[in-house]
């Protein structure tokens, strides 16, 4: 098989080439009755493996699985087979997965937008000049020979590193470890010699063209991982665009400039990246949201930000860093500084050294390195021409052999582990249960792990009892108080490193504040203001509804918004759902915006209950909370609830719709 893909990859003529795929496919069906499939993911399964999953960057690739400790040493005997050497099986139709996959990224608007921004930042640097998957044409000349050539060059321990977190003895693991690894002999690993881009000196203007809505992403091009220009963006990054109180945010956000807008960083090993992207709001070009984005930056380059926002913005970045290690998932951490060869003190310290930046050095790099010199991909709403199908070659349908077993799998069942001795969860010790004034129910779990808190409001109630309780709640972040602007609002929160939020479902509704536990009494004092005060705006409610026109049609573009939510619920419910049991164009627009500031101020006079996880003890909080929680004595019921009946049908059904797209996807309802 692997003689024959050579010749294939040689052959020139068209029809030899699909002689010899011939071959590769007769071949490959007889190949297929040697071989079990799928006996790595039985093997994981069996280990109680979760999340096992692959991916490749431009600078790694990784395999990550999440095992329970007392199966370690099992999981070592498996990757040390799977990384000792590497044998091609069912290779022709594992390829079919990587044709489909290219093919799935030909229907992405977001990754041609990428390849086009990474394409004018990088000329010369493969960051730029080449994917991950690769082009049609590398998939068309596949060479197992190559495949193995790169295995045995790359997949050496002296270029790998296996990255762990969890519950582990150090000593005993490294020793496990290298029980199983230490016998891999280390390789000549090439060396990468970086390419050196030329400055950019003009702006470079790039179009895509595809069916999703509409947008701009522009981007300027900085020095690689662990530099002082990658302090400085990710500072400046913050200033511009933390989801709360950013330049960004305040203005063009939650003055609704722009529909949707936002920034980040991204950094690799020699070159990094700040982005900047919006959606347009409906009449409004793509160049002019762009120079809205350019208006931002202008603000850090002539130094209008408060100065307190350099210390909000490096607590938040520590407040981030202590979410990161509250899960096993700060094992990617890891992965970062292996992969682009940081010192693990120079990550722990980073934080610290971002504190010492001064304001004026701030003003100083953006004036220096923010100006005419990015990118700017312009993506519209279109038809593409440039879309490649890489077409399947046909395939002979091949035996799995599912219920046989190779020997390895075969002593691999015989190993046994040590059990674990888990620990039980009794809900009636570890959750609190008290009450607060008006019988309000608290609900309390200690935080033994961290500084941070959580403290929930949660009302039984949501969009099918009220639709206008979701247009209230998705209101409130365009609005001030008496006492606060909605700017202010958000500084004010940000400034103590609390995160305020209200949601509505389909059934309950929440308001919470979560996050540095020494703050929790001025969150809660804040949350309340918010909740008696909150003060309605007409212009603010006028450019809301226009923003939900305009998202409602952008969702019409959008494949998974049709697929994973329209068809969805077209198909479990029919016609007449939550989904689309909406209020009009007509009944938005009628709308009293008094009416829906009250609706929130009304939200906790309904039976609710209160939820706090955090350090503080049971009577401290339910002091705090009691001192600060008003409301009248008695809690009203819920209104009457919309119920939304499934459809009832005996037969099969198929519903399609249309889009531009390569490939089809599908979902099976029953």
């Amino acid at each position: 098989i692997e003689e024959l893909y050579e010749k294939h990859r040689m052959a020139d003529d068209t029809l030899l080439k699909k002689l010899i795929y011939r071959q590769i496919d007769s071949v490959s069906t007889l190949a297929s009755k040697y071989v079990v499939a799928n006996e790595y993911d039985k093997m994981l399964s069996s280990v109680g493996s979760k999340f096992t999953n692959a991916y490749t960057s431009f600078e790694q690739t990784g395999y990550m699985n999440n095992i329970p400790s007392n199966e370690f040493e099992k999981w070592l005997k498996i990757e040390r087979e799977r990384f000792g050497k590497l044998v091609l099986r069912l290779f022709h139709t594992e390829l079919e997965a990587v044709y489909e996959e290219f093919n799935r990224s030909q229907d992405s608007d977001n990754r041609k937008i990428r390849r086009a921004l990474l394409g004018g930042l990088f000329k010369k640097h493969p960051y730029g000049t080449q994917t991950t998957i690769g082009t049609s044409e590398h998939l068309k000349n596949p060479s197992m020979k190559k495949i193995q050539e790169y295995f045995k060059t790359y997949y050496v321990p002296n270029n790998m590193a296996i990255c762990l977190s969890g519950d582990l003895d150090p000593p005993k693991t490294i020793k496990l470890i290298d029980q199983y690894f230490g016998d891999l002999k280390p390789g000549n690993v090439p060396k990468f010699h970086s390419i050196e881009e030329g400055t950019i000196t003009d702006i470079i203007k790039k179009e895509v063209y595809g069916p999703d809505k509409e947008s701009v992403t522009l981007a300027f091009r900085f020095a690689g991982k662990n530099t002082d220009d990658e302090k400085m963006v990710e500072l400046i990054d913050l200033l511009l665009s933390n989801r709360q109180a950013g330049i960004i945010d305040l203005d063009l956000v939650q003055q609704q400039k722009v529909l949707k807008a936002g920034a980040y960083p991204s950094f690799m090993k020699y070159y990094g990246r700040h982005t900047f992207y919006a959606n347009p709001r409906e009449g409004q070009s793509l160049e002019e949201a762009k120079d809205l984005l350019l208006s931002s930056i202008e603000k850090i380059k002539k130094g209008e930000f408060e100065d307190w926002l350099i210390e909000a913005v490096i607590n938040d970045m520590q407040l981030e860093r202590i979410r990161q290690y509250e899960t096993n998932w700060v094992v990617f951490e890891f992965v970062d500084v292996f992969v682009h060869s940081i010192d693990w003190e120079d990550y722990v310290n980073k934080i610290d050294e971002m504190s010492k930046i001064t304001k004026k050095q701030i003003v100083e790099f953006a004036n220096q390195h923010y100006k005419d010199n990015y990118v700017v991909v312009y993506k519209r709403t279109g038809k593409d021409s440039t879309v490649l199908k890489v077409n399947k070659p046909p395939i002979t349908p091949i035996e799995l052999n599912r219920d046989d077993e190779s020997l390895f799998l075969q002593d691999f069942k015989k190993i046994t582990s040590e059990d674990l001795k888990p620990v039980f969860i009794d809900y009636e010790k570890e959750i609190s249960n008290t009450t607060l004034k008006r019988d309000v129910e608290l609900k309390y779990i200690k935080n033994y792990t961290n500084e941070l808190f959580s403290l929930y409001y949660i009302i039984d109630m949501g969009k099918n009892h009220n639709k206008k309780l979701a247009l209230a709640v998705s209101y409130l972040p365009y609005l001030g108080t008496t006492q606060y602007s909605p700017a202010e609002l958000q500084k004010e929160f940000y400034k103590y490193g609390i995160s305020m939020d209200v949601n509505t479902g389909d059934k309950r509704s929440y308001v919470w504040i979560t996050g540095l536990e020494k703050s929790m009494k001025k969150g809660i004092q804040l949350l309340e203001h918010v909740l008696a005060d909150v003060k309605p705006d007409q212009k603010a409610y006028d450019d809301y509804v226009d923003g939900i026109l305009k998202q409602r049609a952008d969702d019409k573009l959008d494949k998974s918004r049709i697929l994973w939510s329209a068809l969805f619920n077209y198909g479990v419910y029919g016609s007449r759902s939550a989904f689309t049991d909406i209020l009009s164009e007509e009944e938005l627009k009628s709308i009293d915006p008094e009416e829906l500031t009250e609706l929130l101020k009304e939200m906790c006079s309904y039976k609710h209950y209160v939820f706090y996880y955090g350090q503080k003890d049971t009577k401290k909080v339910k002091k705090i909370i009691n001192k600060y929680h008003k409301g009248p004595k008695n809690l009203k019921d819920y209104s009457r609830e919309t119920k939304y009946p499934e459809k009832d049908t005996d037969k099969n059904i198929v519903y399609f719709i249309n889009y531009d797209m390569v490939q089809a996807e599908i979902i099976f309802l029953s």
